[in-house]
């Protein structure tokens, strides 16, 4: 395959979006989109800083229960980027370091869990 493929959005199942807005904007996440298409479907796209791939929280955009997205995301410093979801006022897991990378683990006020990755090779995240 010559074609290039690129993860572009990913949902992420939320109970309450106004809560869930407000949660990934306190961390510093761009609101690319909050549009509410028509009754039952509302969209809200955010870009983490420096991400090529962006999530959509909202209504009627996924079945997938509330609290069992995982995603992972690549981040220059592990020890930084605790520290400024601690600022922010996240509850973060302490670095775990790992042969494979250094790791910082949150949730999302509805338990959806992202892990976040920095790794020694890639020292730009």
């Amino acid at each position: 395959m010559t074609a290039t493929w690129k993860i572009e959005l990913i949902p992420v199942p939320v109970t309450d979006v106004d809560r869930a807005k407000a949660f990934y904007e306190k961390i510093g996440f761009t609101a690319d989109m909050d549009r509410t298409v028509r009754e039952g479907l509302r969209f809200v796209q955010f870009t983490p800083p420096g991400s090529a791939c962006s999530f959509a929280i909202g209504e009627g955009i996924t079945e997938k229960t509330p609290g069992t997205q995982e995603i992972q995301v690549v981040v220059a410093d592990a020890h930084a980027a605790r520290k400024h979801l601690l600022d922010a006022g996240v509850e973060a897991s302490e670095v775990d370091p790992q042969p494979w990378g250094n790791f910082v683990y949150f949730k999302d006020p509805d338990g959806n869990s992202w892990s976040l990755q920095a790794l020694d090779y890639r020292p730009n995240g």
